[in-house]
Order: structure tokens, then C-alpha cells, then sequence
């Protein structure tokens, strides 16, 4: 009698391997893209584009690997936990000196519950934020530009309107894709082209392959360039770009593909998705792109704030007092309007001249009689 096989036991999933819906955003919040976790772990990009949308789900030594990248502390986060275990000690020995009286309740009263474990502050979160996504976006706000000044000042006025609207933020679904939509708008303003340094250019690399494909993304319309940049260089799907940039899914597909063949008509070794990519981070990378640090954009945002609050209330103060100065200045009585003329009637017309009189006849005649001297302008002359 045939035995049948013995059915093979599924690979054990990691137990702390996160859900599909958080696998994306846990990727964004530590700044990578689909590419470096594919060459972290050792599989493919498609792989974990999969692995993110639940299509497959990662097991054995790569699915470990996975999880730690993903869940494994941020040196921001790490510096946090440890600060946080060096202060239980301290705590463990201010109880200890609590005397046995004080620390047992009495009789009657409800337990004490223990205390939870210390949560982070805004502005921790928010320089954990800042730690992920800054220099990352930094580079990517530079392939958006091409201008290294701009791409710095985009993701600091981005992260201090996050800072601004931070309980928004940190309730938000993706922060780093809410920071990052905020420095791409702000960077492809139009208002920028009437700045006068706008009007120089910058030294552009020093590569001529990544001169070429700077040159080449520089000259494609903004929302295809944002669109390339987001779906090829960031690594978001299509539907997610689509969401970003504000417009359909065919709009955002049909962007992508004119993209992509504007980019291969120039450099057609970047016909190969993969190989754009590649290309991308490595022009990124190049670039040594520095934000400045967290406090000082905190700093730099709550001083515009302040400065903005003073002078919305300097221009209240001036409209009211324009407005009282105007109430006060004003007539309080009524003034009757002149009344329109009126032609009067029954006068006599206006006499004309007539033939001379024998008096001015006589004094006409001594006048033509009389011997002329002195200027010949001053001589009557008779008609």
C-alpha cells in the first residue's frame, strides 16, 4: 500500500515582520527607496513591490532580514531608547529610598497602576522626522531643480510648515509623503524665476553622463519630471503617484511613459527602467547635500511665525485706526449741493459800435496832422 506524502510545513512567517499596509510606510519613514531595500536584502525590486502590496509575503532568512530593516531603530530613535533605559535606573533608585510605608498602599485604596513607558515629545518626533526624510529629499529635491540652494531652502520651509501644522502632521497617514509634497511644490513655483539669483545658473556636475541626464530632466515639463522622479527615483506605485501629483491614474501613466521616452531619445542606455533608476540615485548621490539641523529649522520656522503673527497685527492696528481716523474726519451733517444756473430773461441786447462823433472826428484828425517822432513801431499808421 502506497503511503501518501507527508504534506510540507509552511515556512514559519517572522513574528515581527509588519503588515503589508505598513511595510511601505515604515520603508519611507527610514528614507529608502524599493531599490536599496531590494539590495539590502537580496532580492529584486519587483519583489518588494510585492512583498508591500501583499501580493507575496516574505519567509525564512530574507523574510528576518526584511523585518529587521524595517523595524530595527533609527540611530535617532536608538539614541531616544537609550536615553530613555539610562534614566530607569535613576528612577529604580528613587524608589529604592522610598521608605517601606510610603511605597506599600493602604488598606481600602486602589492599586497605583505602573507607570507608562515615556513618550516621545513633538519636537523628538519631529527631529526623528527630519532624520529620515531630510537628506534624502534633499538629493531629490535637487534632480527636481537642478539647483542645490533651492533644493535646501524646499525641504526647510516644507519641514517648518510641518513643524507649524505639526499635530496635522504627526496624525497624518504618511508624514513623509506630506513633507515631501510640500518641498516639491514649493520648489517648482513659477515665483521663483523672478528671484535675481534665480536668474544665474548653477555649476552643474562635474560628470558629463550626469550633466546629460540633469540636461535632460531639466528640460522635461514639471509635472512629467515630478512624475518620473516620484514613480522611477522614489519608487512609489502608480496610483500613489497619481494621488501626489494631483491627477488621474491614466494622466500620471500617459506622464510617465512621454517621460521615459523623452529620457531614452537622449540617452538611450536609460531605455531600461532599472537602469534609470540606478542612474537617478547615483546623480543624487553625487550631490553633497546638506540640510541644516532639525533645531534650527524648528527655530527658523517659529521666528517666521512670530514675525508673520506681529505683522498681521501691526496691519489690524493700521486698517483700525485708518478706519476710526476716516469716521472722525468724515462730514456728520448734511451740506446742500449748489443749485444749477438758470438763464435769465428780458434783458437788452448788447449795442454795437456805431459811426464816430464830431468830438472824436476832430481828435482824429489832430492826430494824422501832427509831425511823427520816435520809433517808426509807435507811428499810427491810417486805414
Amino acid at each position: 500500500m502506497t503511503q501518501s506524502p507527508t504534506p510540507a510545513q509552511p515556512t514559519p512567517q517572522p513574528a515581527s515582520l509588519p503588515t503589508p499596509e505598513e511595510r511601505r510606510r515604515l520603508r519611507e519613514a527610514k528614507s529608502l527607496t524599493e531599490a536599496e531595500v531590494a539590495v539590502r536584502v537580496g532580492v529584486s525590486r519587483e519583489t518588494v513591490r510585492s512583498w508591500e502590496t501583499g501580493r507575496t509575503t516574505p519567509r525564512g532568512r530574507k523574510g528576518e532580514a526584511y523585518a529587521k530593516l524595517l523595524t530595527e531603530p533609527a540611530p535617532a530613535e536608538a539614541e531616544l531608547t537609550a536615553r530613555h533605559q539610562r534614566a530607569v535606573p535613576a528612577r529604580v533608585e528613587a524608589d529604592a529610598v522610598t521608605s517601606p510605608e510610603e511605597a506599600q498602599p493602604s488598606e481600602g485604596a486602589d492599586p497605583v497602576p505602573p507607570e507608562p513607558a515615556t513618550a516621545l515629545t513633538p519636537a523628538q518626533a519631529f527631529d526623528a522626522l527630519y532624520a529620515f526624510c531630510a537628506p534624502a529629499l534633499v538629493r531629490q529635491t535637487y534632480l527636481l531643480t537642478g539647483r542645490r540652494e533651492l533644493a535646501r531652502e524646499s525641504v526647510e520651509r516644507a519641514f517648518q510648515l510641518a513643524w507649524h501644522r505639526w499635530p496635522e502632521v504627526a496624525l497624518d497617514r504618511d508624514p513623509a509623503g506630506w513633507v515631501r509634497a510640500t518641498a516639491y511644490e514649493y520648489a517648482l513655483s513659477p515665483w521663483h524665476r523672478m528671484r535675481p539669483r534665480h536668474r544665474h545658473p548653477e555649476a552643474p556636475p562635474a560628470d558629463a553622463a550626469d550633466r546629460a541626464l540633469l540636461d535632460v530632466l531639466l528640460k522635461l515639463p514639471p509635472a512629467h519630471r515630478r512624475t518620473l522622479l516620484l514613480y522611477d527615483g522614489v519608487g512609489l506605485d502608480l496610483p500613489e503617484t497619481a494621488a501626489e501629483t494631483e491627477a488621474s491614474t491614466p494622466a500620471a501613466a500617459k506622464r510617465l511613459l512621454h517621460a521615459r521616452e523623452a529620457v531614452a531619445a537622449r540617452l538611450p542606455e536609460l531605455a531600461v527602467p532599472e537602469e534609470l533608476h540606478q542612474r537617478l540615485a547615483e546623480l543624487a548621490s553625487t550631490e553633497r547635500l546638506r540640510a541644516a539641523k532639525s533645531p534650527t529649522v524648528r527655530w527658523v520656522g517659529e521666528r517666521r511665525a512670530r514675525r508673520w503673527t506681529r505683522a498681521a497685527i501691526a496691519f489690524t492696528a493700521l486698517l483700525i485706526g485708518t478706519t476710526s481716523l476716516t469716521l472722525r474726519m468724515a462730514p456728520d451733517h448734511y451740506e446742500p449741493s449748489l443749485a444749477p444756473g438758470v438763464a435769465v430773461h428780458g434783458l437788452p441786447p448788447r449795442a454795437a459800435l456805431g459811426p464816430l462823433s464830431p468830438s472824436q472826428l476832430k481828435l482824429h484828425a489832430k492826430l494824422k496832422s501832427q509831425t511823427v517822432s520816435g520809433p517808426a513801431r509807435l507811428v499810427p499808421e491810417s486805414r
